[in-house]
Order: C-alpha cells, then sequence, then structure tokens
C-alpha cells in the first residue's frame, strides 16, 4: 500500500509549527511521489478508516472510504460539490468546459442533450460495430504474425476501443486516425501530474513544467480534429442519429439555441478521449489479470465456447457470459479505470458527526474503497465470485464505484460494459495471452489508472500455443 509521506490525519486547528517546518523540508520528496503516482501519496490510513481528514501545504482534504458516507455526500449533497481546481486543471485545457469538467445547469443541459445515445436499445444497436471492431483486431493480429508476437496489449486495446467510439459516436468518420490521437493523447495525459502538483503549491498557470510544451501542442491537435470532424458532419447537410448527430441536434431550453462550437467540441472530444481510454484498460488490466490465473481464464474461455450466436449477429448473445462478467467487474474493483473521485464543497457538508466546511476538498479514493479492510474480505485477493449475484446483492451499492456515483454517474457504463464483453468474446477464444515480465505492473495515476511501464504480453494463437 501506498506510503503515508507528509499527510497527517488531522483535527480541526492550526497546523502545529514543528509539524509545518517537517512538512516543509520534507516538499521535495512528496512531489515526487505525487508526479510519479497521486495514488503512492495517499494516506495509508484511507484503507482501514472510513473518514480520513489529512492537510498538507495548508490545504485540508478528507478522504471518504464508507459506503453511507458516499451516498450522503454523492447522491443527498451533491448540490453542495464542485470540480476539485486541481483537476480542472488537468483537464479543461483539452476537454473545456464539457460534461466531464462543467458543473451546475451547463452540466445539466449538456448531459441532457448525450443521454439519448446511452439507451440500453442504442447500446445493444452498437454491438455489431463493437463485434466487426474486435474481429478487425483478430484479423490484424493473426495476419501480422500466425505463430504469436509481443504486443503492446494496452496500445493495441486503444485501438479497439477507438475503432469502437468512431463507428458508434461519429458514423465510422474515416479522417478521424487512431495513432496519432492516441499519441496526442499520451502526450497530454503525461504532463497532468504537473499540472496537479502545480495546482496544489496554488502556482499560477503560467508557470512553466516538464511536459508543457508537448501538451499544449497535443490540445491544438485533438481540438484541431475534433473542430474538423464537425465540421465534415455539417457539410454532409444532415446531423445523423449518432453523439455526434445528437449534439448538433441539441437546443438550450431557455434560448432555444444550439450548442456553441466551443460546447460541441468540448463534447465531442471528452466522449471520444475518455470513452476509448477507460474501456481500454479495462480489457488491458483484464488480459494480464487472467494471465496469472489460468483456472479463470479457463472457465471463461468455456463459457465463450457455448455462446449459442456470434455477438456481430446476435446483440443479446453477450447476456450469456455471467461469470465473464462477474471477471471484468472484479478486474475493475482491483484496477478502476477512474481510481479518484475529487470534489470540493460549496457549501458545509454533513458525514456522520463530521462536517467539511465549505471550500475544502473531498475525495472519494476509488482504489482504496475497492480494497478497504473494512469492506472486502482478503481485499488484494482476485476472486471472481465476489460479484456472484447473491453475493453482489448482498453487498453496499456505494462500496464498488468503477463507473462514480450520484447525479454524475458515468454516462457510459452500459455501453462499456458490453463492450468488454464483446471484444473479450472475440478475442480471448482465438488467443492465449502470457506476461513477459513475471511482476504484475504497478498501478500508476494518469487521471486515469495506468499500468506503469506499458504491458506487453505475448500473444499467440490457441491452437499453436
Amino acid at each position: 500500500m501506498p506510503a503515508v509521506g507528509t499527510f497527517r490525519v488531522c483535527e480541526p486547528g492550526r497546523l502545529p509549527f514543528a509539524e509545518a517546518v517537517a512538512e516543509a523540508v520534507t516538499l521535495p520528496s512528496v512531489l515526487v511521489t505525487m508526479l510519479s503516482s497521486l495514488i503512492e501519496a495517499w494516506p495509508r490510513q484511507i484503507y482501514t478508516q472510513p473518514l480520513v481528514t489529512t492537510r498538507f501545504l495548508g490545504q485540508r482534504t478528507t478522504y471518504v472510504c464508507d459506503p453511507g458516507h458516499i451516498r450522503s455526500l454523492m447522491v443527498d449533497q451533491a448540490e453542495a460539490l464542485e470540480r476539485e481546481p486541481f483537476m480542472l486543471r488537468a483537464l479543461a485545457p483539452a476537454l473545456g468546459s464539457g460534461i466531464l469538467t462543467a458543473d451546475g445547469s451547463h452540466w445539466r443541459r449538456q448531459r441532457k442533450a448525450a443521454t439519448p445515445m446511452f439507451r440500453p436499445d442504442r447500446v445493444q444497436s452498437f454491438v455489431p460495430a463493437m463485434a466487426r471492431a474486435a474481429a478487425a483486431t483478430r484479423a490484424r493480429w493473426l495476419a501480422d504474425d500466425p505463430a504469436g508476437a509481443e504486443r503492446d496489449i494496452l496500445r493495441a486495446m486503444m485501438r479497439t476501443t477507438f475503432d469502437v467510439i468512431v463507428a458508434t459516436m461519429v458514423s465510422g468518420d474515416p479522417h478521424l486516425e487512431v495513432e496519432p490521437f492516441g499519441r496526442a493523447m499520451d502526450a497530454y495525459l503525461g504532463q497532468t501530474s504537473w499540472k496537479i502538483a502545480l495546482e496544489m503549491l496554488r502556482a499560477p498557470t503560467w508557470v512553466p513544467h516538464p511536459g508543457a510544451r508537448a501538451g499544449a501542442a497535443a490540445v491544438r491537435y485533438l481540438r484541431g480534429e475534433v473542430a474538423r470532424t464537425i465540421a465534415r458532419r455539417r457539410a454532409r447537410g444532415e446531423p445523423g442519429s449518432d453523439l455526434l448527430g445528437l449534439l448538433l441536434q441539441a437546443r438550450d431550453p431557455e434560448t432555444g439555441q444550439p450548442l456553441p462550437e466551443a460546447s460541441l467540441i468540448d463534447n465531442l472530444l471528452t466522449f471520444v478521449s475518455a470513452g476509448h481510454e477507460t474501456t481500454a484498460l479495462a480489457l488491458a488490466w483484464t488480459f494480464r489479470v487472467l494471465a496469472e490465473h489460468p483456472e479463470v481464464e479457463r472457465r471463461v474461455v468455456a463459457e465463450m465456447a457455448c455462446l449459442r450466436a456470434d455477438p456481430a449477429a446476435d446483440p443479446e448473445a453477450v447476456d450469456q457470459l455471467p461469470y465473464t462478467r462477474q471477471v471484468l467487474l472484479e478486474v475493475m474493483r482491483l484496477y478502476p479505470p477512474a481510481p479518484l473521485i475529487v470534489r470540493r464543497t460549496r457549501a458545509p457538508v454533513r458525514l456522520g458527526d463530521a462536517i467539511v466546511p465549505a471550500g475544502q476538498s473531498v475525495h472519494v479514493p476509488v482504489y482504496a474503497l475497492h480494497r478497504h479492510a473494512l469492506l472486502w474480505d482478503r481485499p488484494e485477493v482476485f476472486d471472481p465470485d465476489r460479484f456472484a449475484p447473491e453475493r453482489a446483492a448482498a453487498r453496499d451499492r456505494y462500496a464498488y464505484l468503477p463507473f462514480g456515483a450520484g447525479p454524475r454517474v458515468c454516462i457510459g457504463m452500459s455501453l462499456a460494459l458490453t463492450e468488454c464483453l464483446v471484444i473479450l468474446a472475440t478475442l480471448l477464444p482465438a488467443f492465449r495471452l502470457r506476461p513477459v515480465t513475471a511482476a504484475m505492473p504497478s498501478a500508476q495515476f494518469r487521471v486515469t489508472l495506468r499500468p506503469k511501464g506499458g504491458l506487453t504480453m505475448r500473444v499467440a494463437p490457441r491452437h499453436v500455443a
């Protein structure tokens, strides 16, 4: 588990002078830890206690790991919360004020415009496109090296899920290319830790930092590509019925005006980037965890062999994979693609007997919540049976939050789960994936939860492995 560093569990009051001096002396080492992965700087107590308040650089943060408190915070008192400044500093240069970064009525209007895209019937209609993207990956792997090869599985899954996003959200626009888009996203996310650290230090936004120039170039490319995608759709003269079409047809309920150009770019870029990134991470972690547990993998492949139809022909086929779904949910417990929910209080918030004043940070550390000693038996152990129906039904809904909670729960949750199942059902029966290095990669916070150092595996067809 992460070390405590210079964080301290605090009671109300001023930070003692001796502790303030110690904090200043150890600041460089703490910043190094934060820049490596924010998770490593979390206080150890959040894995064992329901509520922990710390103080760092004069700022208080309350970590909430009790399901009842999480429900109170994220549902009952959601209106008292707003975006956390350090996350806005990390994300807003690329994503603007879209559905992920906006607050209040601006957020509600954008959420309402996008909601029809994620209705259950729409998600089911996307399954053939998901299956075609997965089948293209399968064919590509077999054609590249029929005997097997080492592959960066995360990058491969980024390509597959990007193909799904393009097919379903922008009607297969052939000009939106995965490789340059992925490189730009990597360049941007690679420098977000500096933005977070500088915001916590209260440094002005103009302060330079490593990766800033590459990050700015990535923003220009990403937003430019999305703007050109929107322009191509407008030139067609027909908005279409995909996500871009819905956004183009959305109207402000008060003014009747369409979404401004910046808002269109903000939201389409948010869905394209966040949508394929988080799903690819869930898949990559799943392949790596299954390689550590061959008995579970055999059971998954056996379940897939019993499918009565190909998902490309029968969108309901993946409903016949209950155990595979349990595996996926358990992987996302151990490696949640979105490992942290961050908010700041705009009004006082009560959590049990504690009151968090207005203007303070309040975080739900999802990665720690999913490994919390009070909530999970043997929390570090991979056990898909945790998500068997009877055990899942007995668990508090707010003990497991891979897609967040409350009004801002991930709008694409159903789409992401379905997509993962379709891709796994297409690739796992055809290939056996084995790690190149024995050690499980450590989890690294880069806004999302990435495997540190990448995730290279040897991929071989099952009949020749």
